[in-house]
């Protein structure tokens, strides 16, 4: 069996995040996706998630191509988790060109192109804006 690994926050979820997760899928014969916890994302990118790590990992669970789903605690954890669950294959966003190929070493390291004009940051900014009556 062929085991597909994968990271994210999954904040807000929309079909950028489905596109690259069936995508990720087709890689292999097994999903894992490890989802940020929210002192993790805080760190990373300044702010909490807007749904909890609870409601996360439920969405992200609750999809057909997805096996598995744990919570990804540190970025300095990521060739462990790779190793805990003896990945095959790595996949991240092109976002991420390069920064993990390093762990190449200890499975294949692959990079999937992000769906065009979508993400969760953009869509959080656009809801936060103050509309005009």
């Amino acid at each position: 069996m062929k085991k597909v690994i994968t990271f994210g926050t999954f904040d807000i979820f929309h079909v950028g995040h489905v596109n690259i997760l069936e995508r990720a899928r087709a890689l292999g014969d097994y999903l894992i996706v490890g989802i940020s916890s929210d002192e993790l994302n805080f760190s990373k990118k300044g702010r909490n998630p807007v749904y909890s790590i609870a409601e996360r990992l439920k969405i992200i669970s609750s999809l057909r191509f997805v096996d598995e789903v744990f919570v990804e605690e540190s970025l300095e954890l990521k060739a462990q988790y790779l190793r805990d669950f003896d990945a095959d294959v790595l996949v991240m966003g092109d976002d991420w060109k390069g920064r993990f190929d390093i762990y190449k070493d200890i499975c294949d390291v692959v990079y999937l192109e992000r769906t065009p004009s979508i993400s969760t940051t953009e869509i959080i900014e656009v809801v936060r804006q103050p509309r005009d009556n």
